[in-house]
């Protein structure tokens, strides 16, 4: 059963995944038209590490009971405040790309769910359009 539970986690990761690139502007999710086009397939191969090693991670001990054991450290709470600024300054980054508030407060919640899988999901399917802004 507790096996279900963590294999259903990745099922809302892999519909969520799923839906973001269905509904990517970009037409080529996978491929870049950019200057810098390999960037684009860079961050598809670290996305895919990260979801490979995470899942590994998620099957070989439990995140809740390991969270219990680390919460005691100083260190873990400064890393989690840091996670949490990094990824509440990714989701400023989408306001600014998007330019609508109401996809900022929708990717928070994927954000705080799967963390940098999402940020990282983001910036490959949006590569191209998000480079524009700064090229």
């Amino acid at each position: 059963m507790k096996r279900m539970k963590r294999h259903s986690f990745w099922l809302v990761y892999a519909v969520f995944a799923g839906l973001t690139i269905a509904t990517a502007k970009d037409q080529h999710w996978l491929l870049s038209e950019a200057s810098y086009g390999w960037g684009k397939q860079l961050t598809w191969l670290v996305l895919v590490i990260f979801l490979v090693y995470t899942i590994y991670c998620s099957d070989k001990e439990n995140f809740i009971r390991s969270l219990k054991k680390m919460y005691s450290f100083l260190w873990f709470r400064q890393i989690g405040i840091d996670l949490s600024l990094g990824l509440l300054m990714f989701d400023f980054l989408i306001y600014l790309h998007t330019g609508s508030f109401v996809t900022f407060l929708i990717w928070l919640v994927p954000l705080t769910l799967f963390g940098n899988l999402a940020s990282l999901l983001y910036l490959a399917v949006n590569y191209d359009s998000i480079l524009s802004h700064f090229l």
